[in-house]
């Protein structure tokens, strides 16, 4: 037998796994090149420079936040600047009748649309009820009036406003009520006569403020709706400071809205005399008694200022008796109105201010 030799079994490979076999050599060959020119590549100044120098053309933004900045920056927009309102017809706020958009007076009353004590009534509503704008102003200048006072008496007389039985609950002290304004003797009260005005908005104590207030949230609105806004106004200060009058001339020292609201009440005793309808006779006779009540606890208690009622109810009978008891119906009477309330309201500001000074002075 001859000797057989055994080797590695030899492959013949076809024209095909021939090329296949070519074609992922040079496909591995270019991929090193390509990695080896990038490396050299980022190590060249334009990759250098990338952080300081723009490279290309900027990548658009996606369309939803390309609408999110415009809504931010139309946002921003209308917060510095405002699209003109349109115009539209306004009513007048004295007798409601309808007026162009660019009126500055009604062309059936007469009265200005921005000036008249009807518009400032219409300014004061949208904060405070539209029935009685006013009659709100003065309880809330009487309360705020008061909180300041009590403030003030117990930081100086350390809680001496806490005690006194029922009748001193919430007491004032004398000095504090001198010092914010109170109704003085004649003699002091003629150098300083802002002090006739002060004092229908300062009170003694808790159950004085209370009754006061109750008073003329009882009454007030109901002489307010009849005689209008402005006349109100007029009717409640001037009561006021004529029964200060009538009180400084007695020598008295006081404070309080009494005299105001028995004016208020001598309004309404005019207005229902000579009337024979039940509502007015049965309204006449309720005022009656109060005035009874009234000045029975006015001689049964220390400290009431009689005076001073006597003299608001006897004023405001007079100007009752003086103005028809209905709100101005024709220009002439809307502009003695509006005189009479700004007269009052510039009254009003004028003596708080003296009130304020005298205040800082004696401090």
């Amino acid at each position: 037998m001859s000797d057989v030799k055994v080797g590695p079994p030899k492959l013949k490979l076809s024209d095909l796994q021939r090329v296949r076999i070519a074609l992922l050599i040079e496909t591995s060959l270019l991929r090193v090149s390509t990695l080896l020119n990038f490396a050299s590549v980022r190590d060249s100044g334009y990759y250098r420079h990338a952080k300081f120098f723009e490279q290309g053309d900027l990548v658009p933004l996606p369309v939803r936040w390309r609408y999110k900045i415009d809504r931010w920056r139309s946002q921003i927009a209308q917060m510095f600047h405002t699209e003109p309102k349109t115009l539209r017809p306004r009513l007048c706020p004295a007798c409601g009748t309808l007026v162009g958009a660019t009126a500055t007076k009604c062309h059936q009353c007469g009265s200005s649309m921005t000036f008249s004590m009807a518009a400032a009534s219409r300014s004061l509503g949208r904060l405070m009820p539209q029935t009685s704008p006013v009659t709100y102003v003065m309880l809330a200048i009487c309360c705020v009036m008061y909180a300041l006072s009590f403030v003030i008496t117990m930081k100086l007389s350390a809680g001496e406003g806490l005690g006194g039985g029922l009748m001193g609950l919430g007491g004032i002290a004398t000095q504090v009520n001198y010092r914010l304004g109170a109704s003085l003797p004649l003699a002091y009260n003629i150098g300083q006569p802002w002090r006739f005005v002060t004092a229908i908005f300062l009170h003694g104590g808790l159950l004085h403020i209370g009754f006061n207030m109750w008073v003329l949230m009882d009454i007030g609105p109901m002489v307010e709706e009849l005689y209008g806004s402005a006349r109100y106004l007029f009717l409640y200060v001037a009561t006021g400071v004529a029964g200060y009058l009538l009180s400084s001339f007695a020598g008295h020292l006081s404070v309080g809205a009494s005299g105001s609201l028995l004016g208020l009440v001598g309004v309404l005793l005019a207005a229902t005399t000579g009337r024979k309808t039940m509502a007015a006779q049965a309204l006449r006779s309720a005022l009656i008694r109060w005035l009874i009540y009234i000045a029975v606890l006015g001689f049964l208690f220390r400290g009431t200022d009689n005076y001073a009622h006597l003299g608001g109810v006897a004023t405001g009978y007079v100007l009752g008796r003086l103005m028809p008891d209905r709100t101005p119906v024709d220009l002439s009477e809307r502009r003695l109105a509006d005189f009479l309330g700004w007269a009052a309201g510039i009254v009003i500001a004028v003596s708080f201010g003296f009130m304020v000074v005298n205040y800082l002075q004696n401090t």
